[in-house]
């Protein structure tokens, strides 16, 4: 609506660029309309060409081929390479935007109907408001707590399918201090238009008189303990010795042996499923049954905080590791002081 009470000459066909993928993917998407716009102008003028040369009145007729192997080849192997360079372009961005640097700042995102809720790593909470420095590499670490959502930044060309039951993420790099919208893109519900918010990109002296202006309530690990204590994992899971459960103490982002002979990371997907869905994944040499399923009694965002909580305990582990070919860990339900062996 105010869009339309705006003259022609103030409305933007684009959206800004304001992050260091966003002219790597316009340059992709101005190549995609190039290559339709010129196959579109030659077909219309091969219609409009051949409609008045062999146009009835004029009696004039076609010269039949048969059959002519160069022609074949020619609009072959033509539009194959252009399709070539596509579908090369296109995974060579999608592969480089698809991993994250190492060094990135990581932030929490939740989708639930109909606002986005954010956590920051130093405690620090928003909803649909998202404050990142000039810069510096952000990775979003998303999910939902009921539909699918998807959540875009047309400013930074980034959009990302945010489904239920696991973590979805994003990244960015914002290089132009600014307030930006962010939008969910799927429809989630009848306020769906509402889910809406804004991206603050602020320099680094901003940025960092913003954070310590801001109240805290204890970091998100800090957060994660409290939350450890009031579910009573600690009753099971001891820090300072083996419990009945395994021991989480240098557990993250190591390799885990399962009772069925597999062996997963423990990483945030992994973490998460067993806070939900203990049973899923059983660890080598523990019942099944034993822990209680907290599926609909935390939220995505405490178990965000108890995944934070648990990186903690494990902090000589470098992000550089993740996903690295490691001994598997066999929690032993039975051992002196919380060891863990390795096989």
């Amino acid at each position: 609506m105010w869009a339309s009470r705006l003259p022609l000459c103030q409305i933007d066909l684009f959206p800004p660029t304001a992050s260091a993928q966003a002219h790597q993917v316009d340059q992709l998407y101005f190549f995609l309309i190039a290559v339709s716009g010129v196959m579109t102008i030659l077909i219309f003028a091969a219609i409009i060409l051949f409609a008045f040369k062999y146009h009835r009145s004029r009696n004039a007729r076609a010269t039949q081929i048969e059959g002519s192997t160069r022609l074949e080849l020619t609009w072959s192997i033509l539009p194959f390479f252009v399709m070539l360079v596509m579908f090369w372009w296109g995974a060579d961005l999608y592969f480089a935007y698809a991993q994250p640097p190492k060094d990135a700042m990581e932030i929490f995102v939740t989708g639930k109907q109909w606002m986005w809720k954010v956590q920051y790593p130093d405690g620090g909470r928003e909803i649909d408001e998202l404050h990142v420095p000039a810069g510096r590499p952000v990775k979003l670490t998303m999910a939902s707590e009921d539909v699918i959502h998807s959540f875009s930044i047309p400013a930074f060309r980034v959009k990302h399918d945010v489904v239920p039951g696991h973590y979805d993420t994003i990244w960015f790099t914002a290089t132009k201090p600014g307030r930006y919208h962010f939008f969910c893109t799927e429809y989630c519900g009848n306020q769906h238009a509402s889910m809406i918010g804004w991206v603050n990109v602020l320099d680094a002296h901003e940025y960092d008189n913003w954070q310590s202006g801001a109240g805290r309530q204890g970091t998100l690990a800090e957060q994660g303990q409290q939350q450890y204590e009031q579910h009573g994992c600690s009753t099971c899971h001891l820090l300072d010795q083996q419990g009945r459960c395994p021991n989480l103490r240098g557990l993250y982002n190591k390799p885990v042996l399962l009772s069925d002979g597999r062996t997963v990371i423990a990483d945030d997907a992994y973490i998460r499923e067993s806070i939900l869905d203990p049973n899923a994944k059983i660890v080598a040499g523990f019942e099944p049954s034993i822990m209680p399923v907290f599926k609909g009694q935390i939220t995505e965002e405490g178990v965000i905080q108890l995944i934070a909580f648990i990186k903690s305990l494990s902090p000589n582990v470098p992000a550089s590791q993740q996903g690295s070919q490691q001994p598997p860990i066999v929690l032993a339900p039975q051992g002196p002081s919380g060891t863990v062996q390795h096989q």
